[in-house]
């Protein structure tokens, strides 16, 4: 089975499986970054561990390797995949081209780096790109296409594609493979949906004379690395309160790792051994205080490294989840706590793409890949709607520091739940040619079933389309492709972590995080209907759960653990001041929810500066870490036992 040791120690390969250079240059490497291989492929997993599917990227485990084929770290390599983005909204997909992805890796790669400068592996490829690479798993090597003076490659020549009748690489989203010292005009086209002509050839015939059958990086894509953190963000939140961790699911097998994580499956060991926690020699009071302190610290590491990716991107996330953060421990000696060396990496980068709207009142992002509902999605997340209706222009504006603006009437066949903040994108047929327009929907009095007002953002347009825009005052044009998009920005992301808060403090076997979540929002909603400028929002969660026995038995700081124990059993082993603070600082993480709310809606985050809604979040929860230190280094055991003493006491008057 494989091992690791974040610190370098040497290590093997897992039985079954097989450690292959990337590149053929890596061969003769005295430390080469591989890729992890299953020699006989999983039914359902296949041959490459795949840890995430990105909508620009796959992830793969992988590692560095010494001359003698020992594991030096375990690593993570992403390799660039432009599937699937061809078939985003209409408007925006103009807008992506392969430059701009490339732009926008090399810029992700930076940001990583310094997120995680001790982490991040250096290649060169995240700025060239790499020959397109397969890999041949009966001589362990990879395997470039081509021979060894005329390789297949990448063809960004947007002259020879558009002279063989292909889309440029520069503005498209097609990618085709070509060899350019044959200079014989063939094309491989590697992303589907591509077209062909006569000039195009499948990718078999490129591989003919390969032995290689697993493709790695059949698209020449950019590649970036670090190291691996094999914690998954539930498995450290559920060890914590008392789970075992049993290793990596690849197909129907498990990856276990040594080092520090030799005595994560097997919990009773690390309650015995006292070298975990500091607390640990205290017992089961000891261990949930401890836990408590340590899931603080995750939120708070998680909510600074999304601030910190958001600032340098000036994007929001709009896909954070469970399987965005990662944990690794380290081995810092013997006996020593090595739970207190956890380290949160954010490993999944942002999903969002701008939109080009010439505006400087709003900044408008919709995610790559739309996907189904998530729980860490709030409510309307993916009601985007894509249709064609009748499109009436009512009036042109007078213009807006030299950008023009419009009010409209939009007829559709579909019901529609207008808001404000919901962006509308609609295409006109012009004489000039088509234009986009971007506005915003709203209801007014006197208007027909199906109809809608309309009025758009100022946009920058040339001076011949704002006269025919003005010549078609009154004019109806028929089946107008629209689509309505919710506005999301940061404050989605606040959302989704208020559900990982969730997830961390009040999940446990007993209660499964759809009811958790539900909850957490029922006690928030009954805290805004009480709101009161004089009272704080921890002094209503007190007064709330004291009077509804219903909150106390969800919401008690009993779901820290795994094992089940009694809400008042808990409340001894950890203040409940606290506890009421953490409850607050949760519900605050939801936008909209009541005025206590970090932001009021869903468009509460300043254009330019997006991160700026997590400086309040993370003020407050370094605040209430500083005071759950004190739970650490003060004898708080002594408090609980006089606490306990004084109800039993009470218990026998009442007998």
């Amino acid at each position: 089975m494989p091992t690791t040791k974040p610190t370098g120690n040497q290590t093997s390969i897992p039985e079954g499986y097989a450690a292959i250079p990337i590149q053929e240059s890596d061969l003769c490497a005295t430390v080469r970054l591989c890729v992890l291989v299953r020699q006989t492929p999983d039914p359902a997993a296949g041959h490459l561990v795949l840890l995430r599917d990105l909508s620009d990227a796959m992830v793969y485990l992988g590692c560095l390797t010494d001359a003698g084929g020992r594991v030096r770290e375990w690593a993570e390599i992403w390799v660039q995949n432009v599937d699937g983005l061809e078939s985003s909204l209409p408007a925006l997909s103009e807008s992506f081209s392969n430059h701009s992805l490339d732009q926008r890796w090399e810029k992700t790669s930076k940001c990583f780096s310094a997120l995680n400068p001790d982490g991040f592996i250096q290649t060169g490829w995240e700025t060239k790109h790499p020959l397109p690479t397969f890999l041949d798993l009966s001589r362990q090597q990879p395997v470039h296409p081509g021979t060894a003076d005329n390789r297949w490659e990448l063809c960004r020549d947007d002259a020879a594609l558009q002279s063989a009748g292909l889309p440029p690489y520069a503005t498209s989203l097609f990618r085709f493979l070509h060899r350019p010292a044959a200079k014989d005009g063939s094309f491989v086209p590697v992303v589907s949906g591509a077209p062909t002509n006569a000039a195009t050839h499948p990718l078999a015939e490129a591989l003919k004379d390969t032995q290689a059958h697993i493709p790695l990086n059949p698209q020449g894509g950019l590649l970036m690395a670090q190291n691996f953190s094999p914690l998954g963000f539930e498995d450290y939140v559920d060890l914590l309160g008392g789970k075992a961790w049993k290793g990596i699911e690849h197909g129907k097998r498990l990856l276990n790792f040594t080092g520090v994580y030799r005595t994560l499956d097997d919990w009773s060991q690390m309650q015995q051994s006292g070298s975990h926690l500091f607390l640990g020699g205290q017992g089961r009071a000891g261990r949930f205080v401890e836990a408590f302190h340590l899931k603080l610290q995750l939120l708070v590491e998680m909510i600074a490294s999304v601030r910190t990716f958001v600032e340098q991107q000036q994007l929001p996330f709009l896909n954070l989840a469970a399987d965005s953060f990662r944990v690794s421990l380290n081995e810092v000696g013997t006996k020593l706590p090595f739970l207190w060396t956890a380290n949160c990496a954010l490993v999944k980068p942002s999903h969002a793409y701008a939109l080009p709207i010439e505006s400087s009142d709003f900044r408008y992002f919709i995610r790559a890949r739309p996907e189904g509902t998530s729980i860490y999605h709030p409510e309307g997340f993916n009601a985007s709607l894509q249709s064609s209706g009748s499109v009436r222009i009512r009036k042109v504006l007078p213009p807006d520091q030299g950008r023009t603006l419009l009010e409209g009437t939009l007829v559709m066949q579909e019901r529609l739940n207008v808001s404000p903040h919901d962006l509308l994108w609609i295409r006109l047929p012009l004489p000039t040619g088509r234009v986009d327009l971007y506005g915003n929907l709203y209801t007014t009095d006197g208007l027909a079933q199906g109809e809608a007002r309309f009025r758009t953002v100022p946009q920058k347009l040339a001076p011949e389309v704002v006269n025919a825009l003005r010549a078609a005052e009154g004019v109806s044009f028929a089946r107008s492709p629209f689509e309505v998009v919710p506005l999301l920005s940061t404050p989605c992301d606040m959302y989704a972590l208020g559900v990982l808060a969730v997830r961390a403090f009040l999940v446990n076997p007993q209660n499964t995080l759809a009811v958790a979540l539900d909850e957490i929002l029922s006690l928030a909603r009954q805290a805004a209907t009480e709101h009161n400028a004089e009272t704080s929002l921890a002094s209503r969660i007190c007064a709330i759960m004291n009077a509804d026995p219903r909150f106390a038995k969800s919401l008690a700081p009993h779901r820290l653990v795994q094992e089940a124990i009694e809400p008042m059993t808990a409340f001894e082993l950890l203040p409940p001041e606290m506890w009421y603070h953490t409850l607050a600082a949760i519900v605050r993480l939801f936008p909209g929810i009541g005025p206590d709310s970090y932001c009021k809606d869903y468009g509460d985050a300043p254009s330019l500066a997006l991160e700026a809604i997590f400086n309040k979040p993370l003020e407050d929860l370094e605040a209430l870490l500083i005071r759950s230190r004190s739970l650490i280094v003060i004898d708080w055991s002594a408090n609980r036992e006089v606490h306990s003493a004084i109800r039993d006491m009470l218990d026998r008057e009442h007998l």
